[in-house]
């Protein structure tokens, strides 16, 4: 039986995938009983968990809500080695290659290794690439990297092309929380364009009309957080419009 990664490699460029993104620290018991409820009605392929800071001892009790209602794949996106739990189904192991900070690079997932390497995760070797948008997020400045400024599509081209040389197996394009503006349509098509690897995109996603831009542009898995802590009934806007 295939995993999670192998389902999304087998389908690029035939099919999308919409993944809901939940801070633990932005919901409460009632707050993730909706979102289930409006995703499994929407047809909701992932969540996502994780944030860049949590100051709430929540994660785990939100990863146990979203998995004791539905079998919706949770997948753990982490913002340090701190955010891993068993109770998932897989992480992005995410090195932050648009960076120059070793920590993000290779150093945190060294001391990482071993606890993954002994947990039931499928672990998913991920290229991160924070792409400039517009103001200065909570994911640029904890990890103490420059995004790549999203008019110089060479440079997340040239970075992509690198990740997948270097093995990688899925490449995320952020913008970052709270992002002013979405990843331009041209740059996701440059690198999607480039690399043979499936494409997550996400980072200020507001409305339908930017997520199906976003796939139009060749994103395989399209993630949205932020607009969706505003107004859930967004999940439905969005899994109508990648899933014509």
């Amino acid at each position: 039986m295939g995993g999670i990664a192998e389902k999304i490699e087998q389908v690029q460029g035939k099919k999308k995938f919409f993944a809901v993104l939940v801070d633990p620290d932005k919901v409460d018991e009632n707050r993730i009983n909706q979102l289930v409820s409006l995703s499994l009605r929407a047809g909701v392929d992932f969540f996502l968990v994780g944030g860049s800071l949590l100051t709430q001892n929540t994660f785990e009790k939100c990863i146990l809500l979203l998995k004791q209602q539905q079998d919706i794949p949770v997948i753990l996106f982490p913002g340090n080695m701190m955010q891993i739990s068993n109770n998932a189904d897989a992480i992005l192991f995410l090195s932050l290659i648009s960076g120059r900070n070793p920590d993000f690079l290779i150093g945190k997932h060294v001391i990482a290794a071993p606890v993954l390497k002994n947990s039931k995760l499928e672990i998913i070797p991920t290229g991160y690439m924070l792409i400039n948008s517009g103001r200065l997020t909570t994911a640029a400045y904890m990890s103490n990297t420059m995004p790549i400024p999203s008019e110089k599509t060479d440079i997340a081209v040239c970075t992509a092309i690198a990740g997948a040389m270097l093995g990688l197996k899925m490449m995320y394009l952020d913008a970052g929380s709270g992002a002013e503006c979405a990843i331009p349509p041209r740059t996701i098509n440059a690198v999607k364009s480039a690399i043979s690897i499936p494409v997550f995109v996400g980072g200020g996603i507001c409305t339908a009309e930017q997520a199906q831009n976003a796939c139009d542009a060749g994103a395989d898995v399209v993630v949205v957080g932020n607009a969706i802590e505003k107004s859930p009934a967004l999940i439905t806007e969005i899994a109508n419009a990648i899933k014509m």
